[in-house]
């Protein structure tokens, strides 16, 4: 077990960027194959945004990985934090830190991204895509991206973990981003009956329809079980989904500037809720 964490906490930037790319291009054959939706869209044209947000995303990554590396060695030597007030198998801590940082660094930034007026206008971004498939899991506005950051660096901090645990995570994270985000099709007693554990591809696509009260519903990262307990569990009927959100659908989705720059723009209205 300690070799296996060894590995994660010593990966080196050039392998996780890799694996990003990897899984991103997996799914984006997978999706090509076995579609869900058939779009009528330019598939490479509606990535380049997509991407070159995307490029932002994994250059924050890599500036505050090396800001917070300090945050670590703190950690390390200070003992702060839960998992030092007991002890326990080094398998039971690693499960612990996943499911905490799953619930607070995942969902509950998610839904707190819905909720705060904000925050929402950052996370429309995100929401404003049209055709949903494997590139919107690395649609995000670098600002929305930042903010994640630092509720997934709070949650380090609150459980006092090491950053293998943390690195882990977040390769476990990047493959089901870009698995619950991609136009595939699932049997649907699969999709369904996986959904009452992880997040699935169709669950997630109800939180990517254009209109209340879908938008506000499955918030989950990697587990569903939070959406179930705090009933923001949503499945229906795929054939009811629109996608892109119906406070920017006269914005232009396919263009860089324009995407980041909707957190700004006063004519993109305010969602009621």
């Amino acid at each position: 077990m300690q070799d296996f964490l060894y590995f994660f906490e010593h990966m080196p930037i050039w392998m996780k960027a890799g694996w990003v790319f990897v899984v991103l291009a997996i799914f984006w054959i997978l999706e090509g194959n076995y579609s869900q939706f058939r779009f009528k869209y330019r598939k490479w044209r509606h990535a380049r945004v997509n991407l070159f947000l995307l490029l932002f995303v994994l250059s924050i990554n890599a500036i505050f990985g090396i800001a917070t590396a300090g945050v670590f060695v703190w950690l390390s030597d200070s003992g702060f934090g839960i998992l030092n007030l007991f002890e326990a198998p080094v398998w039971v801590e690693l499960l612990l830190s996943i499911l905490v940082l799953d619930l607070l660094a995942q969902y509950t930034v998610h839904f707190l991204l819905h909720k705060i007026p904000a925050m929402w206008r950052l996370h429309i971004v995100h929401h404003s895509d049209k055709h949903v498939d494997v590139t919107t899991g690395t649609r995000h506005h670098p600002i929305d991206f930042l903010f994640r950051e630092l509720f997934a660096l709070g949650t380090v901090v609150i459980m006092g973990m090491p950053i293998s645990f943390y690195f882990f995570y977040r390769i476990v994270s990047v493959l089901f981003t870009y698995f619950t985000h991609a136009n595939m099709a699932l049997p649907l007693w699969l999709d369904k009956g996986l959904s009452y554990l992880i997040v699935t591809p169709n669950m997630h696509k109800f939180h990517h329809h254009y209109q209340l009260p879908w938008t506000d519903s499955n918030y989950g990262n990697i587990l569903s079980v939070w959406d179930r307990i705090f009933g923001t569990y949503v499945y229906g009927d795929l054939r009811e989904i629109k996608y892109g959100v119906d406070v920017a659908d006269h914005r232009d989705d396919e263009n860089l500037g324009i995407q980041l720059g909707i957190p700004f723009d006063r004519s993109v209205g305010k969602t009621k809720r």
